[in-house]
């Protein structure tokens, strides 16, 4: 019932289903857990894949805990009623997940992200146009970059496949290009990324360390790389996983 309406109050869903408050309380505990749902004052909201449109079907991979924590960390770094932009990937979509019901006016180039926010009426929604990048549904290319010049935005964040001593990097040309001008519309960049993507490098350089405000990764990030990005002048966040979620990974593809 969630997913099909988007939002279901805890009342319809008791009645509906013939059982207790209580019940529906620990059923929907169990589905903001597995990440299918988020809890707000009088009901739910559905932040699981859809059928029409399959987000990321690698939740259960060894990060997926990082990244989850850090979107967490990076939502309690956007007040209400900001204007934001959301880069596509795995990492910001765990962001925007925590972002669900919130009064934020949200500019995105992600299919995922953008049908996860379509269903909260307190989000007033701006999607990026251009062209589908198939396997990370992003849109990218000549139009995308076009829109993103004419727009304004308070806070940016982008998911990144590598962090060197050089700066940013990420695997596709065109989405660098896309990014490029995601970083100049914004008034504070953030890059979201699990520690396992520090000292990889990829196809395109996006930036140098020192062009973006903030970096929001995890707690297993090596302190050499705190010392960089702190001679760089970027503000560090490190989000913290539970010990027994810790995991690593040696992946070098976008978040």
């Amino acid at each position: 019932m969630v997913q099909t309406q988007g939002f279901a109050s805890l009342g319809e869903l008791a009645a509906s289903l013939g059982v207790s408050d209580s019940t529906i309380r620990r059923d929907l505990e169990q589905l903001e857990s597995a990440g299918e749902a988020k809890r707000t004052h009088g009901g739910v909201f559905w932040t699981g894949d859809t059928s029409t449109i399959r987000a990321f079907e690698n939740r259960t991979d060894e990060m997926w805990p990082a990244k989850a924590a850090i979107g967490v960390a990076a939502a309690n770094l956007i007040d209400d009623r900001d204007t934001i932009l959301l880069d596509g990937g795995s990492t910001t979509y765990e962001l925007a997940r925590n972002l669900v019901g919130r009064p934020l006016q949200v500019v995105t180039n992600s299919l995922p992200i953008a049908h996860l926010l379509s269903n909260s009426a307190s989000i007033d929604l701006v999607m990026i146009g251009g062209c589908v990048h198939g396997r990370t549904a992003v849109t990218i290319g000549p139009l995308a970059d076009s829109m993103l010049r004419s727009l304004n935005v308070g806070k940016a964040f982008l998911s990144v496949a590598g962090i060197t001593s050089r700066g940013y990097f990420n695997s596709d040309l065109m989405l660098v290009e896309s990014e490029k001008a995601m970083l100049a519309s914004a008034d504070q960049t953030f890059v979201v990324t699990d520690h396992s993507k520090f000292g990889k490098v990829s196809l395109s350089r996006l930036c140098g360390l020192d062009q973006v405000s903030t970096v929001i990764t995890d707690s297993d990030l090596d302190s050499c790389w705190k010392t960089k990005l702190e001679q760089a002048g970027v503000n560090l966040v490190l989000a913290a996983v539970a010990a027994t979620q810790q995991g690593d990974s040696d992946s070098a593809m976008e978040d």
